[in-house]
């Protein structure tokens, strides 16, 4: 059987993410990189997936038109998308890969793409934060 968990965790050193959680039995690791805007980002080797969610906020006042704009917006999103919590309260990042074929160039592109929204979109995300 392959050690999915590991691989993972070999993947996020060389691409100089910081661990600052990991539990090999539930699959689970908390990463930082902090100068790409990274902070508590959770990965989940959950096989056959690999599950990447990054919290972004907290909604006060949901509106049909904030959930709106949230759907058009990830539409920009290269990897991922913005999704809901099962509370519906909290919007996360979120994407998923098949473990059995993931190289490292599959999970930089996710990780680059989450980046990528955090810096570029960083005034609007606030901006919908408030609504």
């Amino acid at each position: 059987m392959d050690d999915y968990f590991s691989k993972v965790k070999d993947y996020l050193l060389e691409l100089d993410y910081v661990i600052t959680h990991e539990d090999e039995n539930d699959g689970v690791l908390v990463v930082d990189n902090e100068p790409n805007g990274i902070k508590n980002l959770v990965i989940g080797v959950a096989d056959p997936l690999l599950i990447v969610e990054q919290f972004i906020f907290q909604i006060e006042n949901g509106s049909a038109d904030l959930y709106k704009q949230l759907m058009q917006k990830s539409r920009d999103i290269i990897h991922g998308a913005f999704v809901l919590d099962e509370t519906g309260d909290r919007v996360i990042f979120r994407n998923t890969h098949e473990l059995e074929n993931l190289d490292l160039n599959e999970l930089e592109a996710t990780l680059n793409s989450l980046s990528l929204l955090l810096s570029e979109y960083s005034e609007e995300i606030i901006r919908l934060s408030k609504n």
